[in-house]
C-alpha cells in the first residue's frame, strides 16, 4: 500500500484538534489514510489517531502500523538515528 501526500499527515507542532480535523476531512473523500511522525511528535501522532477513531467509530478503524527509524543529519553535523511511525487509518467495509 503506497501513499502519496494528498493521503498522509504529518505530525509536527501544531496543537493536537489540527490534526485530528485534518484527518477527518481527508477521510470524508479518501478510503484510507496515513498519520506519519518521527521523534517526540510519534506520542502526538497515536493520540491523533485514537480520537479519529474514536470520533468515527464505526466507519473507520486502524489499519497498519509500522515504526522505524531514518538517520538524520543534526545541527552540530552528527548522524542520529530518530524513530518514526506511520499508522493508517481505513474505511470499514459494511
Amino acid at each position: 500500500m503506497s501513499s502519496n501526500k494528498a493521503d498522509t499527515i504529518y505530525i509536527g507542532k501544531k496543537p493536537l484538534m489540527t490534526y485530528v480535523t485534518s484527518a477527518i476531512i481527508q477521510l470524508a473523500t479518501m478510503p484510507v489514510i496515513t498519520i506519519k511522525a518521527r521523534g517526540q511528535s510519534m506520542g502526538t501522532a497515536i493520540d491523533v489517531t485514537q480520537i479519529v477513531i474514536r470520533k468515527t467509530k464505526p466507519a473507520f478503524s486502524i489499519g497498519d502500523i509500522k515504526i522505524g527509524s531514518e538517520s538524520l543529519v543534526s545541527s552540530d553535523g552528527r548522524n542520529r538515528d530518530v524513530s518514526t511511525i506511520d499508522i493508517s487509518i481505513k474505511r470499514n467495509t459494511p
